[in-house]
């Protein structure tokens, strides 16, 4: 059976300030509007994740909020795992290992520059660096959570914010 991941970087967010924690920096108006369209947009293809996992980090998971809103996804159903917050590539790896196998469409919200290093990881193709607020769709055949690993997965889209303001112009 078929697994869909989707990696989604976190939306623009506060600079960080003297006053502001990293870990607690949050959305502005930008990367809110963007969240909101992605959403949007994801929903308009008929992709509907089942499974929504966070960096506990108030902007990543403020954008997992907004984009599940618009996806008719409850916020108290997103789960939030710690080594999504610096933890790497490595735990990256270790959050899509524990996922529930009844899950088949995962939304995993990170940062960067460990959540391009981690799609470049599962499907060997070079992506650069990841905008804020874009998503990169890897699927997985035949494979349970806890056998994604490196190479595993076939790249299948990369969707940024710019190219649909692009697109409604």
């Amino acid at each position: 059976m078929k697994k869909t991941l989707i990696l989604v970087r976190h939306a623009a967010a506060e600079d960080q300030k003297l006053m502001v924690r990293d870990f607690e920096r949050e959305l502005v108006g930008k990367g809110k509007t963007d969240a909101s369209a992605m959403g949007r947009w994801m929903a308009g293809k008929g992709i509907s994740p089942d499974y929504f996992l966070s960096s506990p980090a108030a902007r990543a998971y403020q954008t997992a909020v907004i984009m599940g809103d618009q996806l008719h996804f409850q916020a108290s159903e997103i789960m939030k795992a710690d080594v999504l917050y610096d933890g790497g590539p490595r735990g990256y790896l270790s959050a899509v290992n524990a996922l529930p196998e009844t899950s088949h469409v995962v939304a995993l919200f990170g940062h960067n520059p460990d959540i391009t290093y981690f799609g470049e990881y599962l499907s060997g193709k070079d992506m650069d660096s990841m905008s804020k607020c874009s998503l990169v769709i890897i699927e997985f055949q035949d494979l349970e959570w806890a056998e994604v690993s490196a190479k595993t997965g076939q790249f299948i889209l990369y969707q940024t914010p710019k190219e649909l303001r692009d697109l409604n112009k």
